[in-house]
C-alpha cells in the first residue's frame, strides 16, 4: 500500500505545509488551554497557520460559485481567502464543540462525506491521483473515530481548542484541496463541491445556522462574540427534554442527512434540483420547531397543563378530620355533648 501514496508525498510541500501548520493551530490551541489567550492572540496564531498553509502550496486555485460563474483567484487574492477560509472552519468548529462527543462526531462524518466524494471525483479523472484531499479527510475520520470513545458521555477526555482547531484545519486543507483543484463539471459539484465555501456549509448546515444565530444574537445583545451562553441548538434541544446524548444523536443525524442530500446526486447523476430544496427543508424544520417564539408556547402550554392537572389533585385530597378521645373512651369535655363527626363524602 505505501508505494500508492508516493505520487501524494512526492515533488511537493503540500504535506510538509498540512504538517507544519496543523502543528502551529494545535500549538495555538493547546496554549490556550494551558492559560487563557486572548481572542485577538488567537486569531492571529490562525492566520499565521493558514499562512503556512498557503505558502507551502495549500491554497484556493479556483471554484464555480453557484449562480454565479467559475472565478479563477488572482496570486493575491489566493492566499488571503485561504487564510480566512482556515481561520473560519477552526472557529466554526470550536463554536460547535458545546456537548460531549459533538465536535468529533460531526467533523468524522463530514470527513467521510469529504473522502467520498473525492474518490468519486479520482474515479472519474477529475481529481489528479496525487491530489492530498482524501487523505487528510480520512485522516480527520480516524483522528475522530480514535478519540469519540474517549469523549462520549460522559467524557473522560475533553477536546479543548486544541482538538478543535486542529480538526478545523483538517476540513478546512480537505476542502481546499478538493473543491478548489478542479475546474470541470460533475454533478453534485454545482451545490456541493465545486464552490468550496459552500461544502462545510451545507454538511454542518445544523450547528453551521447555530453559530449564525449566536453571532446575530450577540450583536443585538452588543456582547462579545465569544461571550457564551445558553442558547446554542443542543442547549435547546437539552431543554425539551433531549438528554445530553439524545441530543449529540440528533444532531448527527441531521448532518448526515445534508451529507446525503450532497452525495445523492453525485453517485445517482440525477437530483441535482432537489438539493436546495430539501435543504431548505431542513432549514424551515429547525427554525419551526427551535423559534424562541414556538419555544415559549409550548413551554406554556406543559405549564397550564400542569396547573389544571394540580387543581385537579387538590379538589380529589380529602379533609382530615380528628376527634380527641380520652383513656375511658369519652370526648375531653365531658360536659359538652359530643356531637356526631361532619360525614366525609367518601367511605372511611
Amino acid at each position: 500500500m505505501l508505494p500508492r501514496f508516493r505520487p501524494v508525498f512526492r515533488g511537493t510541500s503540500e504535506p510538509l505545509g498540512l504538517l507544519i501548520g496543523a502543528t502551529v493551530m494545535f500549538a495555538v490551541g493547546a496554549l490556550d488551554d494551558l492559560r487563557e489567550v486572548s481572542p485577538p492572540a488567537k486569531l492571529a496564531g490562525q492566520v499565521f497557520s493558514g499562512s503556512l498553509l498557503s505558502l507551502l502550496g495549500v491554497t484556493l486555485l479556483f471554484f464555480r460559485i453557484p449562480f454565479a460563474g467559475f472565478v479563477v483567484l488572482s496570486p493575491d487574492l489566493s492566499p488571503l481567502l485561504t487564510v480566512i477560509w482556515v481561520a473560519l472552519m477552526a472557529n466554526a468548529v470550536n463554536l460547535i464543540d458545546g456537548l460531549d462527543g459533538l465536535a468529533a462526531g460531526e467533523v468524522g462524518i463530514a470527513g467521510v462525506a469529504f473522502f467520498l466524494y473525492s474518490l468519486r471525483l479520482s474515479d472519474s479523472g477529475l481529481l489528479a491521483g496525487s491530489n492530498l484531499a482524501p487523505l487528510v479527510a480520512i485522516i480527520a475520520v480516524g483522528v475522530c473515530v480514535g478519540f469519540l470513545p474517549h469523549n462520549a458521555h460522559p467524557a473522560r477526555i475533553f477536546m479543548g481548542d486544541a482538538g478543535a482547531l486542529f480538526l478545523g484545519l483538517l476540513l478546512a486543507a480537505s476542502t481546499i484541496l478538493v473543491g478548489g483543484r478542479t475546474a470541470d463539471q460533475f454533478s453534485g459539484q454545482t451545490f456541493f463541491f465545486f464552490a468550496p465555501l459552500v461544502i462545510p456549509f451545507v454538511i454542518l448546515g445544523v450547528p453551521m445556522l447555530d453559530i449564525a444565530l449566536a453571532i446575530v444574537r450577540r450583536a443585538a445583545r452588543r456582547t462579545s462574540i465569544a461571550m457564551p451562553d445558553k442558547e446554542h441548538l443542543h442547549h435547546r434541544l437539552m431543554r425539551l427534554g433531549h438528554g445530553q446524548r439524545r441530543a449529540v444523536f440528533i444532531l448527527w443525524a441531521w448532518t448526515a442527512v445534508l451529507a446525503g442530500f450532497v452525495l445523492a446526486p453525485t453517485y445517482t447523476n440525477e437530483g441535482n434540483a432537489l438539493v436546495p430544496f430539501g435543504i431548505a427543508s431542513l432549514v424551515l424544520g429547525v427554525y419551526a420547531i427551535f423559534h424562541p417564539t414556538a419555544r415559549e408556547a409550548r413551554r406554556a402550554a406543559v405549564e397550564a397543563e400542569n396547573d389544571l392537572e394540580g387543581d385537579e389533585n387538590v379538589d380529589l385530597e380529602p379533609a382530615e378530620f380528628v376527634v380527641l378521645i380520652d383513656s375511658d373512651g369519652a370526648y375531653e369535655d365531658e360536659d359538652e355533648e359530643p356531637q356526631p363527626p361532619r360525614r366525609a363524602s367518601w367511605p372511611a
